[in-house]
């Protein structure tokens, strides 16, 4: 019997957040916190981000009509909404033909005790997490307060059922974070902890980066497409930023 499944996926990564500017001057400074005053959902994107956010829409409304996004999911953080909203200015899409939800399920990794700390922070405040987290692998460590990737993977499962579910034939949009777009590549690509820690390993998904899936009815599934696309803001001028989101743990 064949699944349900959406014709097209694209999964895009928030423009440049002012989260992500203050992490890389924390870091370059020696600092042990990133000085951010909002909270981790509230951070709004820079003003590169912004720019980001609308060269990408552009790209979305020159595609053929039959070929846009019918549905647009999106985190309720503050900026993963604002690049939902410019992108869709940009774009053209009408909110009141396309339809627009948001999923907290689409939410940033929980960080817990270790949100706001620097790489130099985590290992002056907390050793034992970070000998932990060294030990244990990102995959499967959980700060305390916060979650590992196999909860964010849990909660995405459910999230994905939801899309195929409902959404079954349509064209789906995802504007999400980092971890969302690995963790769904996770799902969609059966991938297993090694080939998803050496994929995040190689490269940080790019700001406004594309990753997209096509249903093919012979596999009765979905079939990677775009990985990472950025050329849609190099042709428009924006500059590809790669920055790790602003609370998010260090690399190994």
């Amino acid at each position: 019997m064949a699944h349900l499944w959406p014709r097209t996926l694209w999964i895009v990564r928030h423009g440049q957040s002012a989260g992500n500017v203050a992490r890389d001057q924390a870091e370059a400074a020696g600092l042990t916190m990133i000085d951010i005053a909002e909270r981790d959902m509230d951070v709004p994107l820079s003003a590169l981000g912004r720019e980001q956010a609308t060269a990408l829409g552009r790209w979305f409304g020159e595609l053929p009509g039959d070929r846009r996004p019918q549905v647009v999911l999106t985190s309720p953080y503050a900026r993963a909404r604002q690049t939902t909203r410019l992108l869709m200015e940009a774009a053209g899409m009408d909110p009141h033909q396309v339809r627009v939800r948001v999923d907290e399920r689409l939410r940033e990794k929980e960080f817990g005790i270790l949100d706001r700390l620097t790489v130099l922070g985590i290992r002056q405040q907390h050793p034992d997490l970070a000998a932990q987290r060294a030990h244990v692998g990102k995959f499967y460590f959980r700060p305390p307060g916060g979650e590992s990737w196999c909860d964010v993977i849990l909660r995405l499962r459910s999230a994905w059922e939801m899309i195929a579910r409902e959404h079954d034939g349509e064209r789906v949009l995802i504007v999400a974070h980092q971890v969302i777009v690995n963790c769904m590549r996770y799902i969609l690509e059966c991938l297993e902890e090694h080939e998803i820690l050496a994929m995040d390993r190689r490269a940080d998904v790019p700001n406004c980066g594309v990753t997209s899936y096509e249903h093919d009815p012979d596999r009765d599934g979905m079939v990677p497409d775009l990985v990472n696309f950025v050329a849609p803001l190099r042709e428009a001028g924006a500059p590809v930023t790669t920055e790790p989101d602003a609370v998010a743990a260090p690399k190994p």
